[in-house]
């Protein structure tokens, strides 16, 4: 796929080179989180058990964002370093606690390309709108209705499910699940990143947008599949904005489709004992749906709620091992206090697991991220608040605070508190 894209997208982004009123963009961000828990209760541990012992981890990630425009065509690059340890070497979680620790671990620095795509627009009708400056954005105007079209090297967060109030774990909540829902498996590589392509309708009465991108070759692998064909990942998603008591408000329905080569459950449980789903492997599907909708009570106050679901009969490929999600936050701007950089964030996610997927685990089977060896199940529930000190718009200071019961949804572990520092800057 990434060369059949690649194909046409070369020759377009040449042509609109020619064009006129060009500009070029480079922005930057740079972000280190410093996490620890404290020793925790736990009746047993297994392979993947969140380590009940005290334990420190950090992550380290700058990204370079270089972007230019030739008429209404955009090109984007993202060369990205990271390095990291995660706590219990990232196991023992459906939430897990750094959503900075998916691109990667290890104490050497490493450096990728995160992304590479081109953005075409055909502008419909409708008055001009302006765009600001930033990240993976050239200042540049777009009309009220228009046609968009990404294809390249991205996130599939990138163009679905973008909530203003929780989706960047560099400015906001650091919960995986706060990134979008907890139960989509959407399409990327163990980093965060694929390739793919997405066609939006835009409007100010609604907006609608679909997507295929690729998915990796294993579970959580870093390898992509490129028989995007036969293995894919499909997501499609409505919006609609809408007047809440006078407040300004969103709606969003998605909806998603995985082909994939994984393993089912229920397969491993009749193959083996305890049962290995990476025994049983084979093409499968994978379906599920998430409601979202959030509102701005003030200019300084929004909320929102974010609700997920999938099938759970196959294994967690891509994201984190929840399969069904419910997440209700707010998060509140400083201005109201005469700090106006700073930010003031407090939400509450609850995981849970399929039957499928709770009867693995308790007979001793692993997931990619979770496996006690045995299992007293009980949804997942996170508490999250932090507070992030802006001394300038680019650069803050923040502390956040998790409260997790029942860990990998086993009542005879935990609870659990997470402390967290976050420095973040950027240009």
């Amino acid at each position: 796929m990434r060369a059949h894209l690649w194909a046409v997208l070369l020759p377009a982004w040449s042509a609109a080179l020619a064009q006129s009123d060009p500009a070029f963009e480079v922005h930057a961000q740079a972000t280190y989180v410093r996490q620890q828990k404290p020793a925790f209760d736990a009746a047993y541990s297994g392979t993947n058990s969140l380590q009940p012992q005290r334990e420190k981890g950090y992550t380290f990630t700058s990204t370079v964002f270089l972007g230019a425009r030739a008429g209404n065509t955009e090109f984007y690059l993202n060369p990205e370093f990271v390095s990291g340890v995660a706590l219990s070497e990232l196991h023992g979680l459906g939430g897990m606690t750094n959503g900075e620790n998916q691109r990667g671990t290890g104490t050497e620095i490493r450096g990728y390309r995160a992304r590479a795509f081109v953005r075409h627009t055909w502008n419909l009708g409708g008055a001009f709108e302006e765009q600001a400056s930033g990240q993976n954005q050239v200042k540049t105007r777009y009309a009220a209705e228009r046609i968009v079209l990404t294809a390249g090297n991205v996130s599939a967060l990138d163009i679905f499910d973008v909530m203003d109030y929780s989706r960047d774990a560099r400015t906001q909540f650091l919960n995986w699940v706060s990134l979008t829902y907890g139960a989509w498996d959407f399409p990327a590589d163990a980093r965060g990143y694929t390739w793919g392509a997405a066609l939006e309708y835009i409007s100010p009465r609604w907006q609608a947008r679909v997507g295929r991108f690729l998915v990796p070759v294993e579970s959580n692998g870093l390898r992509l599949d490129h028989h995007w064909r036969e293995h894919y990942g499909d997501a499609a998603e409505f919006e609609i904005p809408y007047n809440l008591a006078g407040h300004n408000a969103v709606a969003r329905a998605l909806v998603f489709r995985n082909r994939l080569n994984a393993g089912a459950y229920d397969d491993a449980i009749a193959a083996a004992s305890p049962p290995d789903v990476s025994l049983v492997r084979r093409t499968q599907t994978k379906k599920g749906f998430g409601l979202s909708a959030q509102v701005a009570v003030t200019d300084a106050v929004g909320a929102y709620i974010r609700a997920g679901w999938s099938d759970g009969r196959t294994e967690e490929f891509m994201f984190t091992e929840v399969d069904r999600s419910l997440a209700i936050g707010t998060l509140l701007k400083g201005g109201g206090w005469t700090r106006p950089d700073d930010k003031l964030g407090f939400a509450v996610y609850v995981n849970g697991l399929s039957r499928p997927h709770r009867d693995y685990l308790a007979k001793g089977g692993l997931g990619f991220f979770i496996g006690d060896g045995q299992l007293n199940y009980g949804t997942e529930r996170i508490l999250e608040t932090f507070y992030s000190l802006g001394f300038t718009k680019a650069l803050s200071v923040s502390l956040d605070y998790q409260r997790i019961a029942n860990p990998g949804y086993n009542r005879d572990r935990g609870p659990v508190d997470v402390l967290a520092l976050r420095l973040h800057a950027e240009f």
